[in-house]
């Protein structure tokens, strides 16, 4: 079973991929936007977003998702950032996870935009990955992890 990241610990992961060619996803699959918006129910079920897709359609169903995956399709490409920061603002406690092309070095920035959980290619680079979540002990500006800026917290 394959291993991901998430809420600080190795953990194996339980979700089987993203099978967007799919017209009839089993249970336990990430589900692309197209898929998920097919459903009727959607209770428990997992969505994936690329990044031309903003999460505006999975507003009114946050509460039913047990898991929104983001993909990176380039780690030059910042808008999955904003994604997880808007999702969390509007009140998605779920896991909330990080797939395709971030790097290591993004891990800490992505963990206080509000992902929980961090799918990488290589399982090798899972225990160095982990340690990035603790790069920086302390943070100037809010984030969703830290709601006021450092000026306000002393």
């Amino acid at each position: 079973m394959p291993r991901l990241i998430k809420n600080g610990s190795i953990v194996e992961d339980s979700w089987l991929p993203l099978e967007p060619e799919n017209e009839t996803p089993r249970a336990q699959h990430i589900l692309s936007l197209d898929q998920w918006e097919a459903l009727d129910e959607k209770e428990g079920t997992a969505v994936q977003l690329e990044s031309d897709q903003p999460p505006a359609p999975l507003k009114a169903h946050l509460g039913q998702l047990s898991l929104i995956a983001i993909n990176f399709p380039a780690f030059t490409d910042g808008r999955g950032f904003s994604y997880a920061r808007e999702l969390r603002e509007q009140g998605y406690q779920g896991e909330l996870r990080a797939v395709g092309n971030f790097i290591r070095d993004q891990i800490h920035y992505l963990s206080r935009c509000g992902f929980n959980a961090f799918h990488l290619e290589q399982e090798t680079e899972l225990e160095g990955a982990l340690s990035s979540l603790e790069d920086f002990s302390e943070h100037y500006q809010a984030a969703s992890d830290k709601t006021d800026p450092l000026f306000r917290r002393r």
